[in-house]
């Protein structure tokens, strides 16, 4: 079967955004001054007190993600594997915002922020539900 245009697009859209992603664990977990300096002490207080489980669905969220795009690229049905673990990574991480700071959230990282992550969760959403869907259609072998 002939690749359809809209996977290249997507694929590489989806690479593109999901860099972002990693260049931002990367510069979080790595300690990176220039880019946590940006926080303010309330934030960095918060994101200095993830638990090692959020860590790790944090690295799911991102890394599950980058894998997603290139395996879509790659045309491997494992895609959409990939784009579900990344969506369980970032809801869970979501989860876990909401429940330790609760109706604080706005003080803490802004309007701006929780707008972001809800475009961040309709895109990992988006993803995962195209992965499957090229994967249904014979297109990711």
């Amino acid at each position: 079967m002939k690749t359809p245009w809209h996977v290249w697009l997507i694929g590489i859209l989806s690479l593109l955004w999901n860099a972002g992603g990693i260049v931002d664990y990367l510069m979080s977990q790595l300690a990176v001054e220039s880019y946590l300096g940006q926080m303010t002490p309330e934030q960095r207080a918060y994101f200095d007190s993830f638990p090692t489980w959020a860590v790790v669905f944090w690295a799911l969220g991102v890394w599950g993600a980058f894998a997603g795009s290139i395996l879509l690229l790659l045309r491997s049905r494992y895609a959409a594997a990939a784009f579900g673990i990344s969506l369980i990574g970032l809801l869970a991480n979501t989860g876990r915002l909401f429940a330790t700071v609760g109706a604080g959230v706005v003080d803490l990282l802004g309007r701006g922020a929780l707008i972001f992550t809800a475009v961040l969760i309709l895109v990992a959403l988006a993803l995962w539900l195209y992965a499957r869907a090229m994967a249904r259609r014979g297109v990711l072998r």
